[in-house]
């Protein structure tokens, strides 16, 4: 078989092993070293088998990883997210569609904190569909803007995509995290827009709160500083260069952690399922690198990026199509896989592409996690419309469904945005040196 035909095939075989659910990770280990046997023979394969996972994990940067996530699992166990549902639903709720843009602000706060999509979804749901149902709001309206401010949590700093795609393509954490701030900030105010959009055109899908008073106000917000220092202390000390990511995440979970027995929420049980969770987590997360780097091998054992490259230069393309191309190519993927394994079997190879033809690193790895947002709730697969339902009674998955599109739009709106304008991703990190 030639190299430049394997590489195509080699992709096709992993989306369908994993369409007929094979675990992400197996099925990129598999086709990994059978298409490393197959081009470069058995002592290919030994190299991978017998070097490749543990250079896969042993990274510097690795250790972030069960770190934030720690921060995450036992900010989730301290009650920051009822915190800061309330702190912000204080300010908007008296709104028309108030409560379902706090649900979204929340989101995004408690996302700066978790660092993954899911568990921002899930941890807001529980506190917001109660509150939302029991203010009359539509269950269309209330489980889409639990969903799409869970994604939220894959983009805004600490996102363990970001880091994981830092990891793998060698570019800075710290960049990373600075020039997705904006573009998240541009995604809760667009979903925002969305809710408000929704309910000038129908009022009932969200009825008006409570407005409350100047004192309510300042004692609901006074709950939240702990979570606003958390979130400064990590990501104010990587953009002022005070600690490396890697110390910045030590921070954060040794502050989630005293927050969460400060607040008299940390027993010995909870300790034990906190560090029995970040393990899991953190376990799946590196079985699917390990998978990944195996089939990145493969990859270049192929040439596929070559390959691909001189493709797309004898096309004449333009550089907005190709990066049409790479939008389209992800919103596609992103309907059939969730957004982690989507990135780290692809990112290898098409940020190769991308940096090929001139694109900045760091710029594609935020229109990537952005477009892999998309995808967390694009139906029939999107990740995050099924977590909403797990965690709410008597809500079908239709319901959530169609309360989706404008929070879409939102997002094809900021897409736009990132491709049209590179500086709202590139301003940050230039600014703070990185």
């Amino acid at each position: 078989m030639s190299p430049e035909l394997a590489g195509p095939i080699g992709f096709v075989a992993v989306i369908l092993l994993i369409a007929v659910r094979v675990p992400i990770a197996l099925a990129m280990a598999l086709v990994g070293v059978v298409g490393s046997i197959l081009l470069g023979g058995w002592s290919s394969a030994t190299y991978v088998l017998s070097n490749l996972p543990y250079e896969a994990i042993a990274n510097d940067g690795m250790e972030v990883v069960p770190l934030f996530i720690f921060m995450g699992v036992f900010a989730t166990y301290s009650g920051l997210s009822k915190n800061l549902y309330a702190g912000v639903q204080a300010l908007i709720g008296h709104w028309r569609g108030g409560i379902a843009m706090a649900t979204v602000g929340a989101s995004a706060g408690f996302g700066a904190i978790c660092g993954s999509s899911l568990a921002t979804a899930a941890t807001i749901g529980r506190v917001a569909m109660p509150e939302m149902r029991s203010r009359n709001y539509a269950d269309s309206l209330a489980a889409a803007s639990v969903a799409a401010g869970g994604t939220l949590g894959v983009l805004i700093p600490p996102s363990i995509i970001l880091i994981l795609y830092a990891i793998m393509t060698g570019e800075s954490i710290g960049a990373l995290f600075a020039a997705a701030l904006i573009p998240g900030l541009i995604g809760t105010v667009l979903y925002m827009a969305a809710v408000k959009v929704q309910v000038m055109r129908k009022p009932e899908l969200g009825p008006a709160g409570t407005r409350f008073t100047f004192r309510e106000k300042l004692v609901a917000l006074s709950r939240v500083w702990d979570a606003l220092l958390l979130i400064g202390l990590v990501i104010g000390g990587i953009y002022g260069r005070i600690f490396s990511p890697t110390e910045a995440a030590a921070v954060g979970a040794g502050g989630a952690l005293l927050i969460t027995a400060l607040r008299g929420k940390l027993t010995g049980a909870i300790l034990v399922k906190g560090l029995a969770e970040t393990a899991s987590m953190t376990g799946m997360i590196f079985l699917i690198l390990i998978g990944a780097s195996l089939f990145n091998y493969f990859i270049e054992l192929s040439n596929l990026t070559g390959v691909l490259t001189d493709a797309i230069q004898a096309s004449g393309l333009p550089p907005l199509g190709i990066v049409l191309l790479v939008i389209v190519f992800y919103v596609i993927l992103g309907c059939f896989m969730d957004a982690l394994s989507m990135v780290l079997l692809t990112v290898v190879p098409l940020y190769q592409l991308a940096t090929g033809i001139g694109f900045d690193g760091v710029w594609f790895g935020v229109l990537v996690v952005t477009v892999a947002e998309i995808g967390l709730i694009t139906p029939p697969i999107g990740m995050n419309l099924f977590v909403i339902q797990a965690v709410t009674p008597n809500l079908s998955i239709g319901t959530v469904i169609k309360g989706i599109l404008p929070f879409i739009t939102a997002d094809i709106v900021r897409v736009g945005i990132l491709v049209a304008f590179p500086a709202v991703v590139l301003y940050l990190p230039r600014l703070f040196g990185f």
